[in-house]
This record gives structure tokens, sequence and C-alpha cells, in this order.
């Protein structure tokens, strides 16, 4: 694989943790190959590599937009991710309300849903 393949392995693992990036290489097959090795170097290598913002600012729109998009699987794994990226709770629901202006109440709603179940699965009291 290529440096940007390697530079979005390394901030995969970094903010996602080494177990979910484990497990999702275990479960890749051939079929889904192509596409993991797509996120891995444009999502993680080419964006969340980049400089000019930190993996905290990172997180907070990548949870916006996730909400706002209604990707809850997602949602719940990037509420995960903030114990890597330094985004508090108190700053993800600040991120959230955001959304309910701009996007819709409804879509924030749920993600504030997701977002206090996986900090309870997490130990995190928000």
């Amino acid at each position: 694989m290529g440096e940007r393949f390697e530079d979005g392995m390394r901030v995969r693992r970094a903010v996602l943790g080494d177990a979910h990036v484990d497990r999702a290489e275990a479960a890749q097959t051939a079929f889904d190959e192509p596409f993991q090795t797509f996120i891995t170097e444009g999502a993680w290598g080419s964006v969340w590599a980049r400089e000019g913002l930190t993996p905290r600012d990172r997180s907070l729109i990548t949870l916006s937009l996730l909400a706002a998009g209604g990707h809850w699987d997602e949602v719940a794994m990037h509420i995960r991710a903030t114990a890597h990226t330094g985004a508090t709770p108190g700053e993800v629901r600040e991120a959230l309300l955001h959304v309910a202006v701009y996007a819709g109440v409804p879509a924030a709603n749920h993600a504030l849903k997701i977002a206090k179940a996986t900090y309870a699965e997490m130990g995190v009291d928000p």
C-alpha cells in the first residue's frame, strides 16, 4: 500500500482505536476490501490527516454531519472516537444543538439519544 494508505491507517487507529480497526480489518473480505482501502486513503489519509484542524475539531464536524445526514451507526462510532479525539460530551452537545438549528430538530434529537446511550456504554457521564 502507498503513503496515503499508511497515513490513513495511522490516523484511523489514532481516532477510532486499535481494537475497532483490528475488528474491521478482521471482518474485511475480498468483496469490501476496495471500499475499506478507499475510506482509509480518502477519508482518513486525505481529509483526517490534513493539517489545519485538530482531531477534536474534525470529530465535532464529523459528528454534526453524520447526525444531519441520519447516519446513526456512524454517530455512535464517532461518539466512541471522542475518547481519542478529545471532544468532550459538552462540546458534542453544543455541536448537536447546531444540528438542530441548521439540519432539523428530529436529527439532533435522535443523535442526542444515540450519544447518551453510547456514552453510557463507555461509562462516561455526559
